[in-house]
């Protein structure tokens, strides 16, 4: 029973999908031509190449099927389906690199708290010890409450940054 239900959400899949078709100008294919002959180019890009080449339907074209590009370039139906639907959406060039991330990363270590650890190094180490460790740091800088969490590895990054060693 579940097998019938797998090959009718395959079905449903592949009729309800998008499916976006190749057509690439001599000038095209002899970009493409030259990304995989010559010089060096990432790996995306020549994954790129090699999909809109094998997917060709145009004049210049030497169509393959999408088993015959999944089974050689390792690929899924997903990433050929993806990279042409960016073609046909955005042209070879976007298509040909990455695009750059818009991910944002709040920085939780800025200046005043780079001098808090600053003040904390250069003061004596707890009783018991002859120095300063980074794990030390770390935790002391929370039981200071100048942040809510810290590794020792950023303590580290900032002293490093700062030229300056827990032990000096």
């Amino acid at each position: 029973m579940s097998f019938f239900i797998i090959e009718f959400f395959v079905y449903l899949a592949k009729k309800t999908m998008p499916r976006y078709r190749i057509y690439l100008t001599g000038e095209e294919v002899s970009e493409l031509q030259t990304i995989i002959k010559k010089g060096s180019h990432t790996a995306q890009s020549f994954k790129v190449a090699y999909i809109l080449l094998n997917c060709d339907e145009g004049e210049y074209s030497d169509k393959a099927t999408t088993e015959e590009i999944k089974k050689i370039l390792k690929v899924s139906d997903r990433t050929i389906e993806r990279t042409k639907k960016r073609f046909v959406e955005e042209g070879l060039d976007a298509v040909l690199e990455r695009r750059p991330t818009t991910r944002e990363y709040d920085r939780k270590i800025d200046g005043d708290l780079e001098a808090h650890l600053v003040a904390l190094c250069c003061s004596d180490p707890p009783e018991g010890r002859s120095k300063w460790s980074l794990r030390l740091l770390a935790e002391k800088m929370v039981e200071l409450e100048y942040v809510d969490s810290i590794s020792h590895v950023s303590v580290g990054e900032i002293l490093k940054k700062m030229d300056l060693s827990p032990g000096k």
